[in-house]
């Protein structure tokens, strides 16, 4: 404590931990005991007293006013930091308090590291309204202006850590997590912010453990069980180093391997923590920004047992650096004795540590920021002041209110960094990314590898330098922490039931669908006219098939041409014969017009191979049927010509008289009308058009001809089913008709041919649709019109080439049956 004009307090957890004493009810119970002196936060103080003491003697800073200072220690305990805040707030004496009365002794305080104790604090000093500027107290819960309207802080608060932290898990691809806190409000912020940050994000917990306020090694090993056996490698940890320390012990007994520690700010840079811990190496994690300190080096080597001997923090220091008692009156006494002027050594860190401060900084510009504040306070103008009647504060009498209105409208800069308040209390969100690497000397240093600059635009916040990071073990490769492998391209994911979405199966895409990204949550379908390909990867254009000149296509075509000039041979051999019996017999008139037909019948399968176009849909239907209608037309006048010249044979039967030549034309003519007229209907309604089938393969475009008019279609096939069952009806009877040649017996047997192809072609159009439908259809044709060919004009060719002898009237007129009188 020191005397000065203006009186600030400091509040840091010099220890970190409290033992509580034994309770048997029977005695009064001893006050609590803090144990673990924190050399790290006895330099936080230090730099306080050192800040004091710059300020006081710069000229142009609080000119001809000087600062007197108060520290306690808070043993980092919210119920001790509320203890040492009473304590600053009363004096010596509670009852001789002017507090109530007046203007207080203290203006403003400076504290606390942890967030608990901050919240504690500021509470406790909140009907006094004294301004707390807190130099580690990161929970976001403290921006709250209503609960906390006096609350200040020069170190950024955990919304903008938990973005930074969920932004790094995304850089590095981890997506499955553990989390441990600390069983006080910035551990329990901390991890509300953290899952805020991940919500909608890739990123998963997968546990989250909180190390228990009062020790308990019990539920450390089930903690640490938990770790163990759960598949996250990446561990982030929310905690002040005070409650990290047994925790990590128990942890390193433990003999668990493996875990990417991930720090947060709160012990990020704990050189205390990096000594003892090796397995800690690797560990990477957001510090709040460095700033440079003159002189705190040099001070902190005149800090010895010898300078303040009846200082018991200072023996305490001596104690935890060189495990020796500098004085006999030391409570551990055990300890062996020392002289109490040892000369620091670099592996005192802890104490030491002046390269890059951080927290010490913050200290640092926490009693900055209340010197220019108090300094713009006292250089107020008469009647421009800020407060009531334009008045400004009275210097003998300064109340903490009217420090804290000039601390909202603090600027100034230090060391090279501008200092201010927002209209929450916080300073600018600015970290440094750290990494725990090990030199070659055997020592851990705090690298920086990258920074988050929270007042870039959004995205460009973190920059990161992955080259010279060093991770656990000494690996130079990311550590790998999922749930579940990526899913290639290809593959989608299927959440596992019951199980985070991170814990997922990787499932192929279904044909059709596609997923081209790492990942993908669903498959995309592909295009009507694209198909997935073998890996589905990429939407490729469907393959197109129609009965194109394939070796199928090619094949019919052969058959085809074949067959018509099988058909133009036997022409051209009857009309050599044509004033042969074995011709003329039956008109060979209808024999030349059956052999056209049956040419136009081949022929007209050709239009069946190829793309489809509007003109060949057309052509093809109404050519099949009308040739074919021509020709079953023929055989039905040649049989009943062939009826009706051996019914002419009975006595008063003239029938003939009616089947003369003009007349066979005419049933000819009028039986091909019929079909001529349902086609020219057909095509004038709903004619035949192309389409593509993309229903029957979904992998296919099948190219193929629509029919229009179902009706119509069966219309014509039955119109032909029906000319060809009157002819095979009419051909049955004149079967056993006499004579050496019965042509009504060929044509029977034509007839059943051309039935048969048919009635099995019905089925095979309906089941196979595509170039097959095609090809049955070609198919159906070339039988039945090489079945009439055959039938027909394959027994008179035989004798007209072979056997010529027979080509007689003779031989034809013979009755192979004798009548007997």
């Amino acid at each position: 404590m020191t005397s000065g004009d203006f009186t600030i307090g400091g509040i840091f957890p010099l220890h970190y931990r409290v033992e509580l004493p034994p309770t048997d009810y029977i005695k009064r119970p001893l006050a609590e005991q803090c144990q673990g002196f924190d050399p790290r936060a006895f330099r936080w103080a230090l730099t306080m007293k050192l800040a004091v003491e710059e300020i006081n003697n710069i000229k142009d800073l609080l000119p001809n006013h000087t600062l007197s200072y108060r520290i306690f220690d808070s043993c980092s305990t919210p119920v001790m930091a509320q203890k040492a805040v009473l304590a600053v707030l009363n004096g010596q004496d509670v009852a001789h308090s002017s507090m109530c009365s007046g203007a207080g002794p203290l203006l403003g305080l400076i504290g606390e590291s942890g967030s608990s104790q901050s919240i504690v604090l500021s509470r406790t000093l909140q009907p006094f309204q004294i301004p707390l500027i807190s130099y580690f107290s990161t929970c976001s819960c403290l921006s709250n202006r209503r609960q906390f309207p006096t609350f200040f802080r020069v170190v950024p608060n955990d919304d903008f850590q938990v973005k930074a932290l969920a932004q790094l898990l995304k850089k590095f691809g981890w997506t499955w997590i553990g989390v441990v806190t600390e069983d006080h409000d910035y551990g329990r912020f901390a991890l509300q912010g953290l899952k805020r940050a991940i919500e909608n994000t890739d990123i998963c917990l997968a546990y989250h453990e909180m190390i228990p306020k009062d020790y308990s090694r019990e539920r450390v090993l089930k903690i640490l069980k938990v770790m163990k056996e759960s598949t996250a490698r990446v561990v982030i940890v929310f905690s002040v180093e005070g409650e990290l320390y047994p925790f990590l012990g128990e942890f390193m007994l433990q003999n668990i391997t493996g875990i990417q520690w991930i720090a947060s700010e709160a012990w990020v840079t704990a050189s205390i923590l990096a000594e003892t811990y090796p397995f800690l190496e690797g560990t990477v994690g957001f510090a709040i920004r460095q700033g440079h300190i003159p002189g705190l080096k040099d001070y902190l080597k005149t800090v010895n047992p010898q300078m303040y001997p009846s200082n018991p923090q200072v023996q305490e220091l001596w104690e935890a650096l060189y495990g020796c008692s500098p004085t006999s009156t030391s409570l551990n006494s055990h300890l062996p004795s020392c002289r109490g002027n040892e000369t620091l050594r670099k592996e005192h860190s802890a104490y030491m540590n002046t390269s890059s401060p951080r927290v010490t900084y913050n200290v640092y510009k926490a009693v900055y920021a209340i010197a220019h504040s108090l300094h713009n306070l006292i250089h107020c103008t008469p009647g421009n002041g800020p407060f009531k009647n334009v008045s400004c504060a009275d210097l003998n009498n300064v109340f903490p209110w009217q420090l804290q209105h000039y601390l909202e409208e603090v600027s100034f800069s230090i060391s090279g960094q501008n200092v201010n308040f927002d209209n929450k209390g916080d300073s600018i969100p600015y970290y440094d990314l750290i990494n725990w690497q090990r030199h070659t000397n055997g020592d851990i240093q705090f690298v920086k590898v990258g920074l988050y600059d929270g007042a870039q635009h959004t995205g460009r916040e973190l920059v990161v330098e992955e080259q010279p990071i060093m991770w656990s073990n000494q690996q130079s490769k990311v550590p790998v922490s999922m749930c579940s492998n990526s899913c290639t391209p290809g593959f989608r994911r299927a959440a596992r039931h019951g199980e985070p979405l991170c814990c997922f199966d990787c499932v192929p895409c279904e044909s059709g669908k596609i997923s081209n990204q790492t990942d993908s949550i669903d498959c995309l379908s592909c295009p009507e006219d694209y198909w997935s390909n073998a890996n589905g990867t990429m939407c490729i254009p469907k393959l197109v098939e129609y009965l194109s000149h394939d070796a199928i296509g090619i094949t019919l075509t052969v058959i085809a041409i074949v067959g018509a000039f099988l058909t133009i041979t036997v022409l051209l051999i009857f009309l050599y014969n044509k004033r042969t019996p074995i011709v003329r017999v039956n008109n060979s008139e209808l024999s030349f017009f059956i052999l056209l037909s049956l040419t136009l019948c081949f022929l007209c399968a050709l239009v069946f191979i190829g793309e489809p176009t509007s003109w060949s849909c057309m052509l093809r239907h109404t050519a099949f049927s009308i040739t074919f209608s021509l020709c079953i037309s023929c055989i039905l006048g040649k049989t009943l010509v062939v009826l009706a010249a051996f019914t002419a044979t009975r006595p008063a039967n003239n029938i003939m008289k009616w089947l003369g030549p003009t007349q066979q034309r005419i049933i000819i003519f009028s039986c091909t009308l019929v079909q001529v007229v349902i086609c020219t209907v057909w095509l004038v309604v709903s004619p035949p058009f192309p389409y593509k089938n993309t229903k029957y393969q979904q992998s296919k475009i099948i190219l193929d001809c629509s029919v229009g008019s179902d009706l119509a279609f069966w219309c014509v096939l039955g119109y032909i089913g029906l000319l060809a069952c009157v002819c095979f009806f009419l051909a049955f009877l004149a079967r056993k008709l006499p004579g050496n040649f019965n042509e009504a017996k060929y044509i029977t047997f034509s007839m059943l041919i051309f039935c048969a192809v048919w009635l099995a072609f019905v089925p095979a159009y309906v089941s196979q649709p595509g170039k097959f439908t095609n090809a049955v259809e070609i198919f159906a044709i070339l039988a039945s019109s090489f079945g009439l060919l055959l039938c027909l004009f394959a027994p008179k060719c035989y004798i007209i080439l072979l056997k010529p002898e027979k080509n007689t009237k003779q031989h034809l007129m013979v009755k192979t049956t004798k009548l007997h009188l």
